[in-house]
């Protein structure tokens, strides 16, 4: 992985091309795919859907029950955000891709509006 203050570099590159998502969604969506890489057994390829769940728990571990307020004040507010992101960092070489991923494989899935909304107490 990149270092750091390189990522940021990249980041803000992209973000000067598409705005919508601010610098903190691209590193906690690289965080997030950390997190997910980390509790495999082995290294291998991580589906789009597998890093909406590690979006999800991270989110949920790192920010309670603000996690969808937080997400959503960086633009991550679908699991399409997240797709948005990830491909964003292929498309800068930070991140690989297998030749059948695409940006749908983040859909049709794992809602994380519905996931992170706080759920009302009954």
């Amino acid at each position: 992985m990149m270092i750091e203050r390189d990522l940021i570099d990249v980041v803000d590159s992209i973000r000067e091309r598409d705005p919508r998502y601010r610098r903190e969604s691209y590193l906690f969506v690289m965080s997030a795919l950390d997190h997910v890489v980390r509790r495999l057994s082995r290294p291998r390829h991580v589906s789009g859907q597998e890093l909406l769940a590690g979006v999800v728990a991270l989110a949920k571990d790192q920010f309670g029950p603000l996690a969808h307020t937080v997400l959503d004040e960086w633009g991550l507010d679908t699991s399409l955000d997240v797709g948005n992101v990830v491909f964003h960092l292929v498309e800068a070489g930070v991140l690989g891709r297998e030749p059948t991923d695409r940006i749908e494989d983040f859909q049709g899935g794992i809602d994380i509006r519905h996931e992170l909304e706080p759920k009302s107490q009954s």
